[in-house]
């Protein structure tokens, strides 16, 4: 396989420090990487590098002769007064007829969403979120040779992000990816690079195996530790002994030790969230009766809700954007009034709001004040110590401490808007998008401070590998004005969401059998158009994955030649799945004939 892209001897530093120090890398046609890393390691400016949207300091970036990109950043800048037409559709320069008659651009304006902002909407007037999804939308409808992304899944809903996963995995295009969204990373990636100390480390495989790989790394980095200090301890004890003219004659046994002492690796900057006190919880925490819930345009998101959350529940809300989960937490936290019904919240309850938004930290304070402006101590186990003291093993240095939290990144500003929620020792969690922002060592950090959590939880997030970990029972918005509990948990809810096929929310078509020409004369209403055409999408994504279930199991056929029983078992399997396969494209045809 070709190399598409290069980097050779690059190095890249914001002031002081250096965020890339000689890194060789290179990424090669049909690769899938994904990039972890702590937030400020340099992953989104190692990003930058390779897709040219900065010049390194030193070293070369070389690229392939006409290669296809696209690349999509955190950012969100879009070219001011246009159209979600005119980004994502104008750069492809086809009519209309056209891409509305491409199966793989309908497939990507409904799984991204587009469809429920519309096309003829004004960028102007979109929310960060929603520009980032317009600004995907506009990359994943190109046909390209390397697709470069920097955390496409945040903004996305459950559903959304396994769209997103299958898509990538189903093109032929090498990808390069930033993620802290650990199934995302496991399903997509084929190689995970970590940008760690200026250095960038390869692994084979998605988030599973990186883990795996570190962790054995850490262990030989243990043994390696224990015997430079076993050498140390050696080596002092034989300066210490006999006459004391000793130390200063053989001075290489000085050198070794003053080496061995100047070896040693600095601690680790990593994050430590501790458990904090709890208060006591009653018998009642927090209850909705009879609730109804509405969005600000008046639509019913919720309606007759009786909902009581009790002492030491865990609950993971999931539903599609708009369905009304933010609303809803609001409402428990008793900060959106109720259309209808009562909210009752008990005496003893000290609830901890922990909002998407990052608009409640005190920009005009320094960090170690916005921590002490919630509390000067507090007590940590048998242990009181000071909010510095807490601040520093947060992950904020003495130095980091005086930084202005104007001047914070955003998975720092995260980070300290969690610790200020959980230095308010609340009893009552309610956790909206928690992991926006947050790198994989702080993720897991935060799920081993929930796992032993003692309090009433509630928490929304596309991360499933949060939701399944920390929660105890999962619940579900589906549009239709209920709370659905799922006993199967996020593949409950995928599975649902798949059965309810076309009904479950509005799909691009509405755009298109809006906008297309009158001459297209189609025999069904609107409506009966919009779910053909969803559930022509559905059918598509369905043989693409029986399509790659087919090709597994050729290959686990040629494998298993010599064994007879393992043979049979898997010839079983590969006929339902042509089955299956062809069932769906039967479907498909005859629903595609009935739209022509």
């Amino acid at each position: 396989m070709a190399n598409l892209v290069n980097l050779e001897q690059v190095s890249k530093s914001f002031g002081v420090k250096p965020l890339l120090d000689s890194v060789s890398l290179g990424v090669q046609e049909g690769e899938r990487i994904g990039v972890v890393g702590l937030n400020g390691g340099g992953k989104t400016t190692m990003l930058e590098v390779l897709a040219g949207l900065e010049e390194p300091d030193a070293g070369r970036v070389s690229r392939v002769n006409g290669l296809r990109m696209a690349v999509v950043t955190q950012r969100g800048v879009l070219p001011a007064g246009s159209t979600v037409r005119d980004v994502v559709l104008g750069p492809l320069g086809v009519a209309e007829h056209e891409w509305a008659g491409d199966a793989r651009i309908r497939s990507v304006l409904t799984g991204i969403g587009i469809d429920e902002l519309g096309l003829d909407a004004r960028v102007d007037g979109l929310s960060g979120g929603e520009r980032r999804r317009v600004a995907l939308a506009a990359a994943l409808v190109q046909e390209l040779d390397l697709l470069v992304l920097d955390e496409p899944t945040n903004h996305l809903d459950v559903e959304g992000v396994q769209w997103l996963a299958e898509h990538l995995v189903a093109r032929r295009s090498a990808l390069v990816v930033v993620t802290h969204d650990r199934w995302f990373l496991d399903t997509v990636a084929t190689r995970t690079w970590e940008v760690v100390g200026g250095r960038v480390e390869s692994y084979e495989g998605g988030y599973n195996d990186w883990i795996f790989a570190r962790a054995e790394r850490a262990r030989q980095a243990d043994a390696a530790e224990e015997r430079r200090r076993n050498l140390a301890r050696k080596e002092l004890a034989w300066l210490r002994r006999g006459p004391q003219a000793r130390t200063s004659k053989p001075r290489y046994r000085v050198e070794a030790a003053e080496a061995l002492i100047a070896d040693v690796p600095a601690p680790r900057d990593s994050v430590a969230l501790a458990s904090f006190a709890k208060r006591r919880l009653g018998r009642v925490v927090v209850e909705l009766e009879d609730a109804r819930l509405e969005s600000p345009d008046g639509r019913v998101l919720v309606d007759r809700l009786t909902w009581r959350l009790g002492p030491g529940e865990r609950v993971g809300l999931v539903g599609v954007n708009g369905s009304g989960k933010t609303t809803l937490l609001r409402a428990l936290a008793g900060d959106t009034p109720l259309a209808a019904g009562k909210r009752i919240e008990g005496q003893t309850v000290q609830i901890g709001w922990l909002r998407q938004e990052l608009d409640d930290l005190p920009t005009d304070m320094r960090v170690l004040e916005a921590v002490q402006d919630v509390a000067e101590r507090i007590t940590l186990g048998d242990k009181e110590i000071s909010a510095g003291q807490l601040a520093e093993r947060l992950g904020f240095t003495p130095a980091r401490q005086r930084t202005p939290v104007g001047d914070l990144s955003g998975g720092e500003r995260r980070r300290l808007q969690l610790t200020r929620v959980l230095m308010a020792e609340p009893n009552v969690l309610l956790l909206d998008e928690p992991t926006n922002d947050l790198d994989i060592d702080t993720l897991q950090q935060l799920e081993d401070l929930l796992d032993g959590w003692a309090g009433t939880l509630v928490v929304i997030s596309h991360d499933r590998y949060l939701v399944e970990r920390i929660a105890d029972s999962t619940w579900a918005l589906f549009g239709d004005g209920k709370l659905t509990n799922l006993p199967g948990g996020i593949e409950e809810y995928l599975r649902r969401r798949a059965a309810s096929g076309p009904s479950a929310t509005p799909s691009v078509a509405a755009t298109v059998g809006a906008d297309a020409p009158a001459s297209a004369g189609r025999a069904r209403g609107g409506a009966e158009d919009r779910a053909a055409r969803k559930e022509l999408a559905r059918l598509e994504r369905a043989v693409a994955k029986c399509e790659e279930k087919e090709a597994a199991l050729h290959v686990k056929l040629a494998e298993a030649a010599t064994d007879p029983a393992r043979l049979q078992e898997l010839d079983a399997q590969l006929r339902a799945v042509v089955a299956e396969k062809d069932a769906a494209e039967e479907q498909w045809m005859e629903l595609a004939a009935d739209l022509d």
